[in-house]
């Protein structure tokens, strides 16, 4: 059964649910956590204090509002549009990703937040 969460960006709120996989539940885990985002065209990835590899959920094919676990660079990757590496609308991971969970907000909402300094995930 999927977990709910918030991801604070700025302080602006923005509700998602995590999967229940295992590498989601070392995320909840570690939660809360807080860092600074990167953006990757329509993409905020931030580090988190999780190492684990690939897992059969790993993928390059993407949706808006996907979540993943970014295992090369330890980091969580939230989804929202286009990345470099699109051709089309739908994003693309510059590699594999575990897939952990998803927005259950509109993702598009996450474009009026980019710059953010600031990103927290935390158990809603």
């Amino acid at each position: 059964m999927p977990t709910d969460i918030v991801i604070l960006l700025d302080g602006r709120p923005f509700e998602a649910e995590l999967f229940d996989t295992p590498t989601a539940t070392e995320i909840l885990r570690a939660l809360p956590i807080d860092a600074v985002p990167e953006e990757w065209g329509d993409e905020f990835y931030f580090p988190i204090p999780v190492a684990l590899p690939p897992d059969e959920t790993a993928t390059t094919r993407v949706n808006a509002g996907d979540i993943g676990y970014w295992p090369p660079g330890r980091a969580v990757a939230i989804f929202y549009g286009p990345t470099p590496l699109s051709m089309d609308d739908r994003p693309v991971p510059a590699s594999a990703v575990n897939l952990v969970g998803r927005l259950t907000c509109d993702p598009v909402t996450l474009r009026g937040v980019r710059g953010a300094r600031h990103v927290r995930m935390e158990r809603r």
